[in-house]
């Protein structure tokens, strides 16, 4: 069914015919001498997120009848749409609102209205409760992983939109929930964003250790390496760089550690080296993990920054947790 068309004129009620205004074929009407012009009307839904669900209702109504959407209508004459968003969420959901952004805009023909333009915004919840409204049989929250099938194009262009805003955001703050153990989790962790790091770092552990091995043997605070074997030093640091997320993911529980480095102390300890050698010799592989890490340039995203800060502060939780042990080891009395 295509949109009808004018036959008379609101104004003076005489027939409409048709006129060229330059290209444009349009309405017009011959006595009042005007044009008739035929814009988009103006659709606005709501987005409201709660713990990564997104609220829909079932249209009662059709068009579209049964089949979910978001909280949508027609802009109202002497309302924003902004305003024109929140009285539509209220009237369909039963909830107040407050709109945070706008999300997405897009044009879509209606077989019945005509050219329509849907303007879709974010907004939270300040008030009221959750009840269906007239024009809906139903309303609830589904996760934005799993959302059903919705009624109208524009809003499934306006929640994928919406979803990829914040798939940066949810990615950060899982990583974040996940490493807020500060590498006590005797289970492991997996799923990290800096995670990718870890495993650059892993994959160049050579090269890693020989940067690290030009450094201690001929650094001022590391004089005890200066004559020490230098395949022997090789395989001592590649040992920790080339299995560094497991010590960082819980591949190694606190226990296991603990004892590893506690007989580093010990042995280094009855190798003459000096505890200050020993601890300078860590914080150098601690040095030389970073500075690779900040070799990669992956600074495009925010999602990036954040990950080289995550895995710097769980090379310093991790290098802190060996330092400790380390000391202990060797300030231990030999029996």
């Amino acid at each position: 069914m295509k949109k009808k068309s004018r036959l008379f004129c609101p104004y003076c009620g005489m027939h409409i015919s048709k006129k060229k205004e330059g290209d444009t074929l349009r309405e017009y009407c011959t006595e009042c001498r005007i044009f008739f012009y035929d814009n988009p009307l103006p659709v606005v839904s709501v987005i409201i997120e709660s713990e990564r669900r997104i609220l829909l209702v079932r249209r009662k109504k059709k068009p579209c009848r049964g089949l979910w959407c978001l909280p949508s209508g027609f802009a109202e004459t002497g309302e924003t749409v902004a305003e024109a968003a929140l009285r539509e969420l209220e009237e369909e959901t039963g909830v107040k609102g407050r709109i945070i952004a706008f999300t997405d805009v897009d044009s879509c023909t209606n077989y019945f209205y005509g050219d329509l333009i849907f303007l879709t915004f974010e907004a939270e919840q300040v008030g009221g409760q959750l009840m269906p409204g007239d024009d809906a049989s139903d309303v609830r929250f589904f996760p934005a992983a799993a959302m059903p099938k919705l009624a109208f194009r524009s809003n499934t262009k306006a929640v994928n939109t919406y979803i990829k805003l914040k798939q940066e955001y949810w990615n950060i703050a899982d990583s974040f929930t996940l490493a807020r153990g500060d590498g006590n989790d005797s289970h492991g962790r997996k799923n990290l964003l800096s995670d990718k790091l870890v495993r650059v770092i892993e994959e160049n552990s050579e090269q890693i250790c020989n940067l690290w091995l030009d450094d201690v043997t001929v650094g001022k605070s590391t004089p005890g390496y200066h004559h020490f074997d230098r395949k022997r030093l090789f395989r001592r640091v590649n040992r920790v760089v080339s299995h560094f997320g497991k010590w960082l993911g819980g591949g190694h529980d606190e226990k296991d550690i603990r004892n590893f480095y506690m007989e580093l102390g010990k042995e280094r300890k009855k190798e003459g080296f000096a505890l200050t050698d020993v601890i300078s010799a860590l914080s150098l592989t601690k040095k030389h993990l970073w500075e690779f890490a900040l070799s990669q340039r992956i600074w495009h995203k925010t999602i990036d920054i954040y990950m080289v800060l995550e895995l710097d502060r769980r090379i310093t939780l991790f290098f802190d947790r060996a330092v400790f042990y380390v000391a202990v080891g060797y300030e231990t009395p030999v029996p």
